[in-house]
């Protein structure tokens, strides 16, 4: 059986501090709790759960506007419970949205699209909401508050032709120049916002020198063939960190296992990023590990020129 669906893969990050926090016992009723819950969220707005992954879950849509509702519903609701419930409920969402033909075998489904949303919630970051630009302009009346910034064209491991991404900004105080409705062709929305260049930042690292402006981003700092910054290191992970541009500032993500170190010029400190972010400002150096002080770890000079 195929059809044309909304998949959804929403990841629960930070789980292992939790185990080692709450114990097996309580860390496992936390968990299974935190993933029933979500489950009863994709019931309510029209999906159903394929199956649950430890601490993630998988789940189809008849369509991209029940998905994306169902989704900013979750991690608005899983912010406030954070807040009221303290360190047991620790954990972060990180969320894929893909659409495409799915097959479904026994329980489980395939496809393009169940691919594309899995490698969209690891690209993600904590509390974040990435989706395809065939799921968002399926939207004509998204969740108030709702905001879409358009990522460009991404690399995605595995697929030979870049894609189109959208992260879901879900914060009902968010106060930005982002797309409130996708209401445009195809593509449109990505290319209205990438009009103009509001900003340049340029990386350096060993013979390797490379320009790119705000609308040239996101980029990934990475091992892989498809990064941007391609650093040949065995020790560096394939698509280490992102850098993209976001209310006219450059923000750093790690995407790592290790971890990714910022120093500032002039700063008598690092900022040690572990799936977090950072606002890049004026110069100084991303260390692709944990610690500066390791000088065999891969570093990268980065200078920025932001106008208005």
């Amino acid at each position: 059986m195929s059809a044309t669906t909304t998949v959804m893969f929403a990841d629960l990050t930070g789980s292992t501090a939790v185990f080692e926090t709450l114990g097996n016992d309580a860390a496992t009723q936390t968990i299974t709790g935190l993933t029933n819950w979500i489950g009863q969220v994709v019931k309510n707005h029209g999906g159903r759960v394929v199956k649950t992954l430890g601490d993630g879950v998988l789940a189809l849509f008849p369509d991209g506007a029940s998905s994306v509702r169902a989704v900013v519903l979750l991690q608005r609701e899983h912010a406030r419970r954070r807040i009221q419930r303290g360190p047991a409920h620790s954990m972060e969402l990180q969320v894929g949205l893909a659409c495409g033909e799915v097959v479904e075998v026994a329980g489980d489904c395939y496809g393009d699209a169940v691919n594309v949303a899995s490698r969209l919630s690891d690209l993600s970051g904590a509390r974040e909401i990435w989706a395809t630009d065939t799921v968002v302009e399926q939207l004509r009346m998204p969740p108030p508050g709702t905001r879409f910034h358009p990522l460009g064209l991404v690399p995605i491991r595995g697929k030979a032709l870049e894609r189109e991404l959208f992260r879901i900004e879900w914060q009902e105080d968010t106060s930005t120049d982002m797309m409130t409705l996708p209401g445009f062709g195809p593509g449109e929305l990505a290319r209205q916002a990438r009009a103009a260049s509001q900003g340049r930042i340029e990386l350096r690292y060993l013979g390797l020198v490379q320009d790119f402006g705000s609308d040239e981003l996101p980029i990934h700092m990475g091992r892989a063939r498809e990064a941007e910054f391609v650093i040949a290191d065995p020790r560096v992970s394939r698509l280490h960190a992102r850098i993209e541009w976001h209310i006219n500032s450059f923000i750093l993500s790690d995407l790592s296992s290790y971890g990714t170190s910022v120093r500032f010029q002039g700063a008598p400190t690092q900022q040690l990023l572990r799936r977090d972010e950072c606002v890049l400002h004026d110069s100084g150096e991303i260390a692709l590990g944990p610690d500066f002080g390791d000088f065999s770890v891969a570093t990268i000079q980065f200078a920025l020129s932001v106008s208005g």
